[in-house]
């Protein structure tokens, strides 16, 4: 008996093409063409690739985004973190990403800008959210208070920074984007430096709770 969390076919379809599309989508734009591609790259049915991905720009995008987040979340297993101190956590979750995405940079650019679209711009906020998300659980992050959600919207712009200049990197190895990475990073060091000298204070306990019944309503 399959588990309720176990792919349907088109699903595990839809996550085999995700990345392949992103790829031709440099050529083809995030289009069915792009589909149609990925299919004939993939040696999969072309019929059965367009019924499995999203017709729509975004939702394609959107599928792309979340299968470079599975492929994160494949790649950092806890061997691999165990020797990291959390700054290290954070700056390789980041390379990594660029890294799956390298192949398919230039279609990550047309992604931006359809995602900048007004009608757009729920999903970009919640796919920066979930992608931010990931990174710190992932990292080993189990906050739940005021610092739940500033680490990941410190994180969330940190990476988006990261992205616009690695998507205009024309230096060996992507040096340049390194070490405005790296910049970034201690940023945000010293902000959690600072957060942790306020985290005493009367104004924090208020809207840590206030924020906590947010995230966990009463039931």
């Amino acid at each position: 008996m399959e588990s309720p969390n176990t792919p349907s076919p088109l699903e595990r379809l839809r996550r085999e093409l995700a990345l392949a599309v992103g790829e031709n989508a440099v050529f083809d734009g995030w289009t069915a063409k792009a589909v149609d591609s990925a299919a004939a790259q993939l040696g999969l049915d072309p019929v059965q690739a367009r019924l499995a991905m999203p017709k729509t720009q975004s939702g394609m995008i959107d599928v792309y985004i979340q299968e470079v987040d599975r492929g994160l979340e494949a790649y950092f297993t806890p061997k691999r973190l165990a020797a990291m101190k959390i700054r290290e956590k954070i700056r390789a979750l980041i390379w990594q990403r660029l890294e799956i995405m390298g192949p398919a940079r230039e279609a990550v650019r047309r992604a931006l800008a359809i995602l900048a679209m007004p009608q757009n711009l729920p999903l970009a906020l919640r796919i920066s959210w979930r992608s931010a998300d990931l990174m710190w659980r992932i990292a080993g992050d189990t906050s739940t208070d005021f610092n739940h959600y500033t680490k990941r919207m410190t994180l969330g712009a940190v990476y988006g920074s990261t992205l616009l200049v690695w998507l205009d990197d024309r230096s060996e190895n992507w040096s340049e984007t390194a070490a405005f990475l790296d910049r970034r990073i201690d940023d945000v060091m010293r902000f959690e430096k600072f957060k942790a000298e306020w985290r005493g204070s009367s104004e924090h306990l208020s809207l840590s709770r206030f924020l906590g019944r947010l995230r966990y309503p009463p039931r």
